[in-house]
């Protein structure tokens, strides 16, 4: 049996089931800034705390969408050592091989605290390797709606 198959039986049971709840993480602002810099989008809503107080539908300063969606690996814990070996037994590599879905239902407000829940879609076979369908949703402590909801695509290879 190959790699891929017996990656594909261990997987089995799992799908549809909730695989990982990660740590909790503050969203403060200097890590907004910090992304802001980065990235080049200093947009007020995000940056400028005095204006977002009195501008702002939300009262406050927001995380970038994309910078919620940057911290899946830490809210994963996807890149912790142990986790491939466990995950991902008989595999070698990993590659993010992108998103089928994206979304940010509710800001990320500056000070807020979130954690990802991951829930294991499906799982094929493509050529050695397998490709596995992930929804992470960022929830949001105290909000009931969540940051983001993403169907992340990863693939692993032997």
């Amino acid at each position: 049996m190959s790699a891929a198959q017996q990656l594909l039986e261990f997987l089995a049971p799992r799908l549809g089931r909730e695989v990982h709840v990660g740590p909790w993480l503050q969203i403060d602002q200097d890590r907004i800034d910090k992304f802001a810099e980065v990235t080049g989008d200093v947009q007020w809503i995000h940056t400028d705390p005095q204006r977002a107080a009195k501008d702002s539908p939300y009262g406050s300063t927001v995380a970038h969408g994309y910078l919620t969606l940057a911290l899946l690996p830490y809210l994963t814990e996807s890149n912790h050592p142990d986790f491939f070996q466990k995950n991902y037994p008989g595999m070698k590599y990993r590659v993010n091989y992108g998103l089928n879905k994206l979304r940010f239902p509710a800001p990320v407000k500056a000070g807020s605290t979130i954690r990802a829940r991951t829930v294991i879609q499906d799982a094929e076979a493509v050529g050695e390797g397998v490709q596995i369908n992930y929804r992470i949703t960022v929830e949001i402590d105290g909000v009931v709606k969540p940051g983001c909801v993403a169907e992340f695509v990863a693939r692993v290879y032997p």
